[in-house]
């Protein structure tokens, strides 16, 4: 469970958790961790988030990501610390898609990583997550930009001067994100 906490948001993968177990001199079969992960699932502890393949229009089998059901599951495990908020958020924003009803993916694009494609019904949004826009660099646009539909692309983040349009993919404020009715 810690090590699900310490990398909320980053791509899985079972072996990496026996491999930290066995440098903590603990042995678990990769199995074991399934079964682990499945039963915390059930208990809606975690929740695991699939990659899509926006080529391809499937859902991908590796790889996947998981996302904490309470964001103070970390802080009361590991307290607080700045370079974590760019996990909470992304996990922030992962639950508020689940509340409003999407089915939540992680978008793979060629070899880019969209951090959310939301699907519900016949609509879909997309939305990249970050604590603040990175000076002189356009990485969490352009990610959008290369997916070549007329669905609606977010960039959400905590810098309240980035808000606005850039080139049709709106960039919102956090707190904007989690009151607006629709987006």
């Amino acid at each position: 469970m810690r090590f699900i906490i310490e990398n909320v948001g980053m791509t899985f993968s079972a072996s990496s958790i026996v491999k930290f177990l066995k440098s903590e001199n603990r042995s678990l079969s990769v199995e074991a961790i399934y079964n682990y992960l499945k039963w915390l699932s059930e208990a809606y502890i975690i929740y695991p988030c699939r990659r899509y393949d926006l080529q391809d229009k499937s859902v991908l089998k590796t790889q996947e990501k998981y996302y904490l059901s309470d964001i103070s599951f970390r802080y009361s495990q590991m307290g607080f610390d700045h370079k974590m908020l760019s996990a909470m958020y992304e996990n922030v924003v992962y639950l508020e898609m689940k509340r409003r009803g999407y089915d939540v993916y992680i978008g793979k694009n060629s070899t880019k990583e969209i951090n959310f494609v939301g699907v519900r019904r016949d609509e879909r949004v997309y939305f990249q997550v970050c604590v603040e826009l990175p000076a002189q660099s356009s990485r969490e646009t352009d990610n959008l930009m290369e997916i070549k539909d007329h669905y609606h692309k977010y960039v959400v983040c905590c810098d309240p001067l980035a808000i606005g349009n850039d080139n049709g993919i709106e960039i919102v404020h956090i707190a904007d994100f989690l009151l607006r009715e629709n987006w």
